[in-house]
């Protein structure tokens, strides 16, 4: 008859082999979570450890733990302490709204510790018309934005000043954010 199931065969029930599969795919992921901690005495680089995989797998290892273990530190992240800035540009302007004096007056204190580095972040706020004129980039605007106040502050901290542009729409400004960085590199004496 059409419809009908068939008979059901002897064995294991199916609860049971999902389950012990489970189980299998839990293990292997505390083995390989284990795997990534450490590898022997020393810290397992993540490069290596894909190299590794890749080559159990079959595919050839592009990486060797020569590669990828890390020849220069990393530099630490920058720690954001203070923050001021220029607001309320003109809609599609970059020209400065207000003087810049009080802002570099502020800037000139920020750096006179050499372990402060600022970061001047131009921002648009996603209108239609909040664009660079000539070719109706908002992107390019926010970096018109953060150039301009990097200028009126680049003479009281040169080669101190990075320029960024924020990913996200909110205010027309330029924001300067004061961050430690660490210790400036020693030269050889």
């Amino acid at each position: 008859m059409v419809g009908e199931y068939p008979d059901r065969q002897p064995g294991r029930p199916l609860w049971l082999i999902t389950l012990a599969d489970l189980a299998l795919l839990l293990v292997g992921f505390f083995v390989l979570l284990q795997a990534t901690q450490t590898a022997g005495d020393r810290p397992l680089a993540p490069r290596a450890l894909a190299a590794g995989l890749r080559e159990g797998f079959g595919a050839p290892a592009t990486a060797t733990a020569e590669i990828a273990r890390p020849r220069f530190p990393a530099a630490p992240a920058a720690l954001p302490v203070a923050a001021a800035g220029m607001l309320d540009f003109a809609v599609g302007s970059a020209a400065l709204p207000t003087s810049p004096a009080a802002l570099a007056g502020w800037a000139s204190d920020a750096v006179r510790d050499p372990r402060v580095q600022l970061t001047v972040t131009g921002s648009v706020d996603g209108t239609p018309g909040d664009v660079d004129p000539v070719t109706r980039s908002a992107a390019i605007l926010a970096s018109d934005r953060a150039r301009a106040v990097a200028a009126a502050i680049a003479q009281v901290a040169p080669g101190r000043v990075t320029l960024a542009t924020s990913p996200t729409t909110g205010r027309r400004a330029a924001i300067v954010t004061q961050a430690f960085v660490g210790e400036p590199p020693r030269t050889p004496s």
